[in-house]
């Protein structure tokens, strides 16, 4: 896996830097023609998925624990929620959360389909970051969860399938599903660390006057590099979770100081009506699947937009659903995914209602045209903002370089728990894999961004974003696959199992008495063996 994994990041890398135009053109039309020709999948696949995570939050399934009957999570709830939020999406907030909400405002299309332009524009961007990609998230985590805590298999995707397909999982079948899993969460880091580089050296360059050039964007990525490195070395409870934790208070601060100085009034109503439009027609969107023969605009706002998201998000999946799995076990079903599923969107709806709240207000009344937050790069758009703010020039350049902080913070923490969950998967599914590797892929995430910066800038970038992208087609068919594996596992548990903890039999036993695993240490599960056994040992 190791050797294959390296092998195929690196002709990839090669060709993006030897023929970016030509490498670009490709990865581009290769996601538009996925986009067009299996939208469809992609609407019905996370729309199943989200119905699947609702029912297992609900469903009778919901007491049964990642792990032994008697294990307990890890890391308190407000930890746990910090690194999954941080891992998950906390910098794609930071990046949009300005820019997505004034694209949308300015879509003709939104405009004519909407009744309130600006609330339209909250419910298109609620939309892409609520519930789906979380449920997208939650079916692999929560079967890795499963499988590795519960039932002793690697954590690693192709173990969610061994009730299908039992000790295959060890064979080719299961390597290319990893293969696809750390070509996704490589290139898709690599991608964001380049593009999010960008966004510190503007913000850099507007608060304190640091030049806008490739070897300032090198010097960030290799800080950034660096700090993450100490953290994945470090391991979970001493590196990632402190700096979640620290991520977390600091965007909060953020928030609150951007609630304080923006239209307060406006920003509370784009969080209750853009949010209520969205649940309102949350079926309708979901479902919503338009071929360009039917209705033009609305098939390339879905294709731009909508289906581009459904993609990136099963590309992630592997990453972020591992990265939740290794943290969260010990926790039962219904936490899981109700910690996983809620949370997070709450927090969306209050951060776009605040950013891209202030951000729609500003294009619609402050703003000229030529100048509005919908005419500039999404990297420029918060700044943008900011500058545009009625305070003092000091004021505006500490506000700025707080806002660098978080971003720069939330992509050390999005690096080194992908950096971790590639190692996982190149070591085996070893939850705790050597450090040697852990410092190999880590660097490799920052050499690879600063050699496509160097050679293609953001063109180069965009191409290997496109073509990481294009890896959440089989991905899809592969999670669809998982859910059902999950549901044939989960049919096979004791009943006792799914009883609340109080009601159970005194006389029943819970399974070993085990402990959260620390760093370093191996998690006592069940061997691996027949998962129709209802017993546990």
């Amino acid at each position: 896996m190791f050797f294959i994994s390296g092998a195929v990041v690196l002709i990839f890398l090669a060709v993006g830097v030897a023929i970016p135009e030509q490498f670009g053109e490709a990865a581009t039309n290769t996601r538009n023609w996925i986009g067009e020709n299996f939208g469809w999948f992609y609407v019905l696949s996370t729309t199943f998925f989200l119905i699947l995570a609702v029912a297992l939050m609900l469903g009778r399934y919901g007491n049964i624990r990642l792990g032994p009957d008697s294990s307990r999570p890890e890391f308190s709830t407000f930890a746990w929620f910090a690194m999954l939020f941080t891992a998950g999406m906390g910098i794609g907030l930071v990046f949009f959360g300005v820019a997505e909400p004034a694209y949308h405002l300015a879509s003709d299309y939104v405009r004519t389909t909407t009744g309130d332009p600006a609330a339209g524009a909250m419910q298109f961007t609620l939309f892409h970051w609520g519930f789906h990609p979380w449920a997208v998230y939650i079916i692999l985590g929560l079967s890795l969860g499963y499988f590795c805590f519960r039932k002793g298999l690697p954590m690693r995707p192709a173990s969610a399938l061994y009730p299908l397909i039992g000790n295959r999982i060890y064979g080719w079948i299961g390597n290319l599903i990893d293969i696809l899993a750390v070509f996704g969460t490589l290139f898709g880091l690599a991608t964001s660390l380049g593009l999010g580089t960008m966004q510190v050296n503007t913000g850099l360059s507007e608060a304190i006057g640091i030049p806008n050039t490739s070897l300032v964007q090198s010097l960030i990525i290799v800080l950034i590099t660096s700090v993450a490195v100490v953290s994945v070395v470090a391991g979970i409870d001493k590196g990632i979770r402190r700096l979640s934790v620290i991520n977390l208070w600091l965007a909060a601060a953020l928030l609150l100081f951007m609630f304080l100085i923006g239209p307060k009034l406006w920003m509370l109503s784009m969080m209750f009506t853009g949010a209520g439009d969205y649940m309102q027609n949350l079926v309708q969107m979901s479902l919503n699947f338009v071929t360009p023969q039917g209705n033009a605009a609305a098939a390339e706002f879905a294709n731009t937009w909508t289906i581009f998201y459904w993609g990136w998000w099963i590309s992630w999946s592997p990453f972020v659903g591992m990265f939740l799995a290794r943290i969260s076990y010990g926790r039962t079903i219904r936490q899981f995914v109700s910690g996983t599923l809620l949370a997070p969107v709450g927090v969306s709806v209050v951060w776009f209602g605040v950013f891209g709240g202030t951000g729609i207000f500003y294009d619609m009344f402050r703003f000229e045209e030529g100048g509005k937050i919908s005419d500039l790069a999404s990297a420029e758009a918060t700044f943008h903002l900011i500058k545009a703010f009625p305070l003092p020039t000091a004021i505006l350049s500490l506000l700025i370089l707080m806002t660098v902080t978080v971003v720069t913070v939330f992509f050390i923490t999005s690096s080194d728990s992908g950096s971790l969950v590639v190692d996982m998967l190149t070591n085996g599914g070893d939850p705790h894999p050597v450090r040697v590797q852990r410092i190999f892929w880590a660097t490799m995430e920052g050499v690879i961004t600063i050699v496509l910066l160097l050679i293609g800038g953001a063109a180069a970038l965009e191409a290997l974003q496109a073509a990481a992208v294009s890896t959440g087609l089989p991905f899809a068919v592969v999670l669809v696959i998982i859910a059902f594996s999950l549901l044939k596992a989960l049919r096979s548990e004791d009943p006792i199992s799914m009883m609340p903890e109080g009601f159970r039999p005194p006389s029943t036993p819970s399974g070993p008495d085990t402990r959260a695993a620390k760093e370093g240490e191996r998690v006592h599960v069940t061997a691996p063996g027949d998962l129709d056994k209802s017993t546990n040992e």
